[in-house]
């Protein structure tokens, strides 16, 4: 009888693992897009990649993970170009990737 409620707890603790990565994933995904989009680039692959997963010290004080990511897009369809990004639980910390392009003044 112990021994399933281990295995209960475990797949429990398995489970919410696996469901903060998909969130994060899912976070990362979102604000890569979004930044292509305004950029006016295009997004490679349509995913992002883990590249890193550390602890640290969020705002609140509590201890959790910090995970980075990385995907590609291309300024003209003939390149390719890497972004990453660092999210710290669900807020983005850094970002490196493509920028809007800077808006002409009207001299």
């Amino acid at each position: 009888m112990p021994t399933a409620i281990v295995l209960m707890i475990l797949g429990a603790l398995g489970y919410a693992w696996w469901n903060a990565a998909r969130a994060a994933a899912e976070q990362a995904e979102r604000l890569g897009r979004e930044a292509c989009r305004a950029a006016g680039v295009q997004w490679l692959d349509q995913t992002v990649h883990v590249i890193g997963m550390r602890l640290s010290r969020h705002d609140d004080g509590r201890m959790g993970l910090e995970r980075t990511f990385r995907f590609d897009y291309s300024l003209n369809g003939d390149d390719r170009h890497s972004g990453r990004m660092t999210l710290r639980g669900g807020r983005l910390v850094t970002f490196s990737g493509p920028v809007m392009p800077p808006r002409e003044s009207g001299n």
